[in-house]
């Protein structure tokens, strides 16, 4: 699976509430309109300018807070391809493979806001295209990759008819 998009850089510890701010909660139904404020308080921007296939990139313990799928899915909703940080609140990294995606653990010190990047999940490889480097991640484990490429949990039983990793 190759990604390209636009890097939108935050820094160290974007919570849930960051991403999917409380006081638009009693949005929870209704996620694409919750999605049109994903990241809102972190970077106002953010939510009016992504666009479809840009890469979220943070620093160290991405998605701390709250276990709410609602973070990662309207992140997912507004376009996002990836998530790439330094590590992640574990509930956040598995929610996100959960809903289709990709969450990579790996240094993002060399990426800026607005780099161009390409992320190939099964090399373990992020191009850096507009700083022409290339950074190297540990690959997801193949049921990951299985996940991710049906579009998410959900999506893979109800292809294979089971939880089936081949």
């Amino acid at each position: 699976m190759l990604l390209r998009g636009k890097a939108w850089k935050f820094g160290n510890d974007i919570s849930t509430d960051l991403i999917a701010p409380g006081r638009y909660f009693h949005l929870r139904s209704d996620l694409n309109e919750l999605a049109k404020h994903v990241l809102e308080d972190a970077d106002p921007q953010f939510a009016s300018k992504v666009a479809k296939g840009d890469l979220v990139v943070g620093g160290r313990n991405f998605g701390l807070g709250s276990s709410r799928e609602h973070a990662p899915t309207i992140i997912k909703l507004a376009g996002v391809s990836c998530v790439l940080a330094k590590s992640f609140a574990r509930i956040f990294f598995r929610n996100a493979i959960n809903i289709g995606l990709p969450a990579i653990e790996c240094d993002t010190d060399k990426i800026s806001a607005g780099d161009e990047l390409e992320v190939n999940l099964e090399k373990g490889v992020i191009r850096n295209v507009t700083k022409k480097i290339d950074l190297k991640f540990a690959p997801l484990p193949k049921a990951m990759t299985q996940i991710l490429g049906d579009g998410g949990l959900v999506d893979h039983i109800k292809k294979h008819g089971d939880f089936k990793i081949e």
